[in-house]
């Protein structure tokens, strides 16, 4: 398959952080010489301990360890907050674009510090320290980010669930990583329909049956809530009681900084823990070099903070280089598919960063949704997670960047680095022949499948249905029926909620089961097409294919 290469126009190279002499130069060294060149790049955090060791890591077996600047403290908030108040205190820090399209708010740096140390002064006042585990199940508001800044700020261990998670997700995730504090909201807003967090923080909690826990509840609709005295907060309320000076907590690198979890489609979901220092120095060196950042950008990354791309690339990747980042509630569709257009020209936003499963979608709703808009403040377009089909990148540069701001590969890219040499495709074996098994045979194809399926190519609003991100490699060998051309209005609800997380991993709440279900029935036909196409697997699509899928966008 050819590859068509887009021209970096002059004014693009000119201001670039990193040209391709630069990149191959720096691959080069942090192959060859790791400890030195992560070692430099350590330095752009600032370090209340300066560490002396950067790498420390074994992968034998029985003996797996990875460890970055073990030796070194600081303060993940302080990065993020703190350090920007003598330059930047004025400078716009967070954007917050609501579901409704006439709310909004803008924070300056100055303002970020004071909500987040009277956030933290809440959650000590509260009984949590450092080490606690504290789970947060909210939208995307603003008090999402003080949440998770103020955990960090006090050495406290922050759980994310999205929100649009159910009680039975939520409650697997407070008592996996045995969290006795939960952050939430009356309720959550999107496309103008309420969600009923509160509610489902009772009845997770009910679930959970120990009945120690705390609830801290942001007032954001102002709907009415079931209420227990003895364990619930108002956090506008307990804000009254505490000062807005909160010095914060010397860390180790290594101690830990959140706990992820995977969305569960594989299975029970895993918590994955980042730690403080390496995690901080990635996001921030990769937000920079990846989406070209400059003093004054505006920069919109569409994710939900419930996934690891909106931890890093909505909040501590941007917030560590002292960027302006834009946090949007809403969905792409409402009130109408020209949303996310009308928040560019809104704020004028350079730099767009989203799903292609949302691209895909609002290129399916037309041209003429993104033309009535004017979008000439973009210069760069970003796409995350699963690989984009050439048409929608092609519409994706042609339409929303009117060819002038060519798309970028995602941060988490699994291309290759050009400096390593791809390998000679294998021959293909004779399934027939003595050196090649039925078995393995099989298992190659069903492998091939997997990769194929796994990463959806839905195409909104044409009456298709692609291949389902839902699938596992169980319901692989299940399938022997064909599914209607035509998609469920359920299921094209559930894509479109997919769409505005920047993750398919949104796809497996509990409102996808319809999904799901239709994509195991899908038709071996399907699958001796999709074993036929010549498309090499991608690093990513390997990972996958060995049943290793742990690693969430």
């Amino acid at each position: 398959m050819s590859e068509k290469v887009y021209a970096v126009p002059a004014e693009w190279a000119s201001r670039a952080w990193v040209d391709e002499q630069k990149y191959q130069s720096m691959y080069k060294r942090s192959v060859e010489d790791p400890t030195g060149f992560w070692g430099d790049v350590g330095k752009r955090v600032d370090w209340i301990k300066p560490y002396t060791k950067v790498k420390n890591v074994s992968y034998g077996p029985g003996d797996v360890s990875i460890k970055w600047y073990e030796d070194g403290t600081l303060n993940v908030c302080a990065n993020c907050v703190d350090r920007h108040l003598k330059t930047r205190g004025d400078q716009v820090a967070i954007i917050w674009e609501g579901d409704d399209p006439t709310v909004d708010q803008q924070i300056t740096y100055r303002q970020l510090y004071e909500k987040v140390c009277k956030f933290a002064n809440v959650l000590k006042a509260s009984g949590v320290k450092k080490g606690d585990r504290v789970t947060i199940y909210l939208p995307m508001i603003p008090e999402a980010a003080y949440a998770m800044l103020a955990c960090a700020r006090i050495g406290a261990i922050h759980s994310v669930v999205f929100g649009g998670f159910s009680p039975d997700s939520l409650a697997g995730r407070i008592e996996d990583a045995d969290s006795k504090f939960v952050i939430t909201a009356d309720e959550g807003v999107r496309g103008g329909r309420p969600i009923p967090l509160k509610k489902n923080t009772d009845e997770a909690l009910a679930k959970v049956g120990k009945g120690d826990e705390k609830v801290l509840v942001v007032k954001h609709t102002g709907g009415q809530v079931g209420w227990k005295p003895e364990r619930d907060i108002w956090l506008h309320e307990a804000q009254e009681k505490v000062s807005a000076e909160c010095p914060p907590e010397e860390m180790s690198a290594e101690d830990p900084l959140f706990i992820l979890y995977t969305s569960g489609s594989t299975g029970k979901p895993k918590g994955v823990l980042h730690t403080s220092g390496g995690y901080l120095v990635y996001a921030s060196m990769t937000h920079q070099y990846v989406f070209d950042y400059h003093d004054g950008d505006i920069y919109w990354c569409t994710a939900d903070v419930g996934w690891v791309t909106g931890h890093s690339y909505i909040l501590y990747g941007p917030l560590a280089n002292g960027a302006t980042t834009l946090m949007f509630e809403g969905v792409p569709n409402y009130p109408t598919a020209s949303r996310f257009w009308h928040v560019v020209d809104k704020w004028s936003v350079n730099t767009f960063y989203t799903a292609p499963t949302a691209i895909r979608a609002l290129m399916g709703a037309g041209d003429d949704f993104v033309k009535r808009t004017n979008r000439a403040s973009l210069r760069l377009l970003g796409s995350v997670g699963e690989p984009i089909n050439p048409e929608a990148w092609e519409w994706y540069n042609k339409v929303v960047g009117e060819s002038r701001c060519p798309p970028r590969p995602a941060a988490f890219s699994s291309r290759r680095s050009p400096a390593r040499p791809r390998p000679s495709p294998a021959p293909r074996r004779d399934p027939s022949s003595a050196s090649a098994p039925r078995s393995s045979t099989k298992r190659a194809r069903l492998s091939k499948v997997r990769a194929r399926v796994i990463l959806s190519s839905w195409i909104a609003g044409r009456g298709r249905c692609a291949r389902s991100t839902a699938i596992t490699s169980a319901s692989c060998r299940r399938t022997s029926r064909r599914i209607p051309a035509r998609t469920s209005r359920e299921t094209a609800a559930a894509v479109t909620r997919m769409a505005t997380t920047g993750s398919p991993a949104a796809l497996t709440t509990s409102s996808t089961s319809r999904a799901t279900a239709l994509a195991r029935q899908r038709s071996r036909a399907r699958w001796s097409r999709i074993l036929r196409s010549p498309r090499p697997l991608s690093s990513a699509h390997r990972t996958i294919s060995r049943g290793k899928a742990s690693i969430a966008t």
